[in-house]
Parts: structure tokens; sequence; C-alpha cells
């Protein structure tokens, strides 16, 4: 058997990144052939992914790529946010921007266009990057953008990445101002550009939600609906005697604001009164000052989810908007697409218990 030298180690170690030990078992298994040496450590970085492949990756960074007018954002998964900052562990999600952009593919497409990059060659890229790093690593998702003008902006080290594309404009002044509501998007997170791209059915849901849970919230309908709730209340027997006790007190003493009433009634006071407004939805909804209140809880949603309706966070008198903002930039610049990823949205989470994980390691 040839003898497994130090430096035969070394520059297997500094070759595919695995650790010494692991180096060094490879060597004594082949006999010295560093070529087969190689290759039985990808075949341990492949089991360890298969080890790994039951376990959370919802930790991670964003990364973007611009090629002209062409911009992509990427977000690739680790199992923990040390692994995240690591630089090796960056630099590699630069590279799989820089790849996506390169492919052709727009990304976005339920997983096809991703599944369709690791079966091109990433597979085993990431199979060594896991024998590497040594934590389940993850291509979770990509979205490409072109237009006549495209800014990106990370933010958090790569907690949040965004793509911006507009039409209608170029130069310099334009892409400061995509770079500016890129930022906006990444503070505000609206779900929409305009109101345009909220179809009937989205809206009627909006409008429905907003009526429920007002109608679960007596305490801020219009005193006129409130105070026929509050009757009825107390001649149905839906209160409690203590209530109405409370609340004939309150009433009598002209010095007291009714307006804090709520905060002396029982929780089971107030939910008798949010049970009858919904059993009295129709004729409430149908009442010209409801409808007036609920269509302005509406517009103001309009102006917290939708982009162009949103107050410009850094607009100087504090009320621009941010289709104001674009308009005195160049009133023929058109958002075309907004894209903002943050990092493990909508995915759960493992839970870790630091003294537990030591504890059950030693144990």
């Amino acid at each position: 058997m040839a003898a497994i030298t130090a430096s035969m180690v070394k520059e297997l170690r500094e070759a595919t990144g695995a650790g010494m030990m692991e180096c060094k078992k490879a060597l004594t298994e082949t006999d010295g052939n560093f070529d087969a040496a190689v290759e039985v450590l990808k075949k341990s970085g492949a089991a360890k992914m298969e080890k790994k492949a039951s376990r959370i990756a919802a930790e991670g960074i964003c990364r973007v790529a611009v090629d002209g007018n062409k911009a992509v954002v990427v977000e690739v998964n680790s199992e923990t946010d040390f692994v995240a900052k690591n630089e090796v562990f960056q630099e590699f999600v630069q590279d799989i921007a820089n790849t996506a952009l390169a492919s052709g593919k727009e990304g976005g497409k339920d997983g096809e266009d991703v599944q369709a990059l690791l079966d091109g060659g990433l597979t085993e890229v990431f199979a060594e990057k896991t024998l590497k790093i040594g934590e389940k690593l993850s291509f979770r998702r990509f979205m490409v953008v072109s237009a006549d003008s495209v800014a990106t902006y990370i933010h958090g080290g790569g907690r949040i990445g965004v793509l911006v594309a507009a039409d209608g404009a170029q130069g310099d002044k334009i892409q400061e101002a995509l770079s500016n509501v890129a930022m906006q998007i990444a503070a505000m997170n609206p779900q929409y550009i305009s109101r345009d791209d909220i179809s009937e059915d989205e809206l009627a849901k909006i409008r429905e939600i907003t009526i429920d849970s007002s109608l679960n919230a007596p305490d801020t309908l219009p005193k006129p609906i409130m105070q026929r709730l509050i009757d009825k209340a107390i001649a149905d027997k839906v209160w409690s005697d203590a209530d109405i006790a409370i609340y004939e007190e309150k009433k009598a003493d002209k010095s007291f604001n009714m307006n804090f009433l709520f905060n002396f009634l029982s929780d089971a006071a107030k939910a008798g009164l949010a049970g009858l407004a919904m059993d009295d939805k129709a004729n409430i909804v149908a009442d010209k000052i409801f409808a007036g209140l609920a269509e302005g809880r509406v517009t103001k949603q309009m102006k917290e989810i939708c982009l162009l309706d949103q107050t410009y966070v850094r607009a100087e008198d504090g009320k621009q908007t941010v289709a104001a903002y674009l308009k005195s930039v160049d009133a023929n610049l058109v958002i075309k697409k907004a894209v903002r990823f943050e990092v493990g949205e909508g995915m759960q989470k493992k839970s870790e218990n630091f003294a537990e994980e030591v504890a059950a390691q030693l144990g």
C-alpha cells in the first residue's frame, strides 16, 4: 500500500474542500490514487446530501445578476444563518445567479426551470458544495426580468432581493429612480404594482374580508349602528346583567366618553355584539354610513398593497405617492414588473434549542 503523505492529503483537501480526515480516508481506500479519491469523496458527498434531504434548509441568501437590460434574482437556502454568512457560500450563490441569467430561462414556473438547471449540471455542483460546506443546500427559486431599464437591490446582506423592470425611458436618472423604487419594494413589500393588477374576484375577496373584520370589531363601527346593536344585545339578553349594569352606569355619567366603553365590557359582551353584527350583515352592509366606512378601509388597503399607490418612503412632503414620484422623473416611465424574494418566506423553519442539541450530541 502506498504511503499517504501530508502533502497528498493537503492537495486533495484543496481540490475538494473536504475535511482532512475524510481526505486521508479516501486516499487510504484508493491506495493513494488521487482521481479515485476524488470520486470517493464525490460519492460521499452524494450520500451526505441524501442523509440531509429530510432536513430543513430555510436560511440562506438572495443574490442578483445583471446583463444589459436583463436581471435575475435567486434564492439558495442553507440550514443555518452561519453558513449563509460564509464567503464560500455567498460566492457559490452568485455563481448560481450568473448561471440562471445566462440560461435563457425565465424562472418562476412552479420550479420547472429550477429543475431544468439542476438537471443540466447543477445537481453535481450542489453535491460538491454540500461536501465542502457540510450542510443541506437547496436551490429554491429564481426569476428573470427584462425591459428598457432594470434595477436590482439586495437588503440585509441578502435576506431580501428585489428586481424592478420598466419601459419607456433609459439613462442614469432612470436607473436611480428604479433603484429607489426597488428599495421601496424591499421595505414596504407591495403585493401588486397597481390596482389594475387586482382581478375582480380578488377585489371582491378583499371587500368581503374588510366587511367581516369590521363587523367582528363592533367598537369600530359607526355609532348609530353600534347603538342599535347594543340596544338589541340588552333587549334580547345577549349581554349579562353585569355588562348591562356597566353600560347603564357609563351612559348615566355625563363626563364619561362612551368611546371607551369597550374597555370596561367583558369579552363575552364584545363577542355577543360581533355575533349580532354578523347576523344582521345584509342590513348593515346596505347602510350608507357603513358602506362609506368599508370602502374607505378598502382604499386604505389599496394604498398599502399596491406599489404605485404607496406613499414614497423618501417623499419630502411625506405624501407623494410612488406613481407621482416616477411621473416627476419621467412621464413615460412605466413599471412592467417587480419581484421581491425574502429568504425562507412561506417555509417552515426549524426551532432549535442549542443546549438540547449539545446535550443530545454528548448523550
